[in-house]
C-alpha cells in the first residue's frame, strides 16, 4: 500500500486525479464515499472509543489518523489529516466543538475542554500579489502530552509542545513550549505555576 501511495504522489497527473476522486473542489473533507467505504478500513480505532455522529471527521486515507482505547470525541468537533497525521492516545477527551488540524500528536489521559483549536498549520501570506488562499501553507507538528488538561477556548499554534500533566487555563493562546508539570495562562500564555518535586507542591512563578 506504501509503494502506491509513494507512486501516486510522484506522478503529478494520478496525483490530481487522485485528488479530484476524493476531495470536492474547493472543500477540505473527503467525498462522501471515502468516509464510508475507505477509511473505516485503513485509519486504526482502539477498543471503547467514541467518535460522536455530529463530529466532522474530516479524515483522508493518504494521511494517518489514530484514535486509542477508550478514547472519546465529543459532538460538533472537526478532525483533519489533510496536511498532517492525527494521532490521539487513549483515555483522551476531545471535547465538544473543539478543531483539530494535524500535525497534532496527544498522548494518553489527556483532556480537552470545549471550543478548543489545535492547528498544526499556518497559512503564507508574504507575497502582497497573490490572495492569503492562493499561497504554500506550512506545517509543524504539535505534541500535547500524557495527562495534560486543556482548558476552554483555548489555542495551540503550529509546533507548540505541551509538557506532560500540564494544564492549559481557559482562553489561552499557546506560542510557546509549555514545560512539564506547570500551569501557564494568557494571550499569549504564560507560565504561572510549576510543580516544586522537593517541597510536592504546586509553587507561583515570579514573572
Amino acid at each position: 500500500m506504501n509503494k502506491v501511495i509513494h507512486f501516486i504522489k510522484d506522478n503529478e497527473r494520478l496525483k490530481k486525479f487522485f485528488h479530484y476522486l476524493m476531495i470536492p473542489a474547493g472543500e477540505a473533507r473527503p467525498r462522501t464515499w471515502i468516509s464510508i467505504f475507505v477509511n473505516p478500513f485503513i485509519h486504526q480505532r482502539g477498543k471503547g472509543s467514541i467518535v460522536r455522529n455530529s463530529v466532522r471527521l474530516d479524515v483522508f486515507p493518504f494521511g494517518e489518523f489514530t484514535l486509542g482505547d477508550r478514547s472519546i470525541i465529543e459532538s460538533y468537533a472537526t478532525i483533519n489529516n489533510g496536511v498532517g497525521p492525527v494521532k490521539i492516545g487513549s483515555d483522551v477527551t476531545i471535547g465538544i466543538s473543539n478543531v483539530i488540524i494535524g500535525p497534532v500528536q496527544i498522548g494518553n489521559h489527556v483532556i480537552l475542554a470545549q471550543n478548543i483549536v489545535v492547528s498544526g498549520l499556518n497559512h503564507g501570506y508574504e507575497d502582497v500579489n497573490v490572495p492569503i488562499h492562493q499561497q504554500k501553507c506550512t506545517t509543524k507538528e504539535i505534541i500535547i502530552g500524557d495527562e495534560s488538561w486543556i482548558g476552554a477556548n483555548a489555542v495551540i499554534v503550529s509546533g507548540v509542545r505541551i509538557g506532560k500533566h500540564a494544564v492549559v487555563a481557559a482562553g489561552s493562546v499557546v506560542t510557546k513550549d509549555v514545560p512539564d508539570y506547570s500551569i501557564v495562562a494568557g494571550n499569549p500564555a504564560k507560565l504561572i505555576k510549576q510543580y516544586n518535586s522537593l517541597t510536592k507542591s504546586w509553587e507561583k512563578v515570579s514573572q
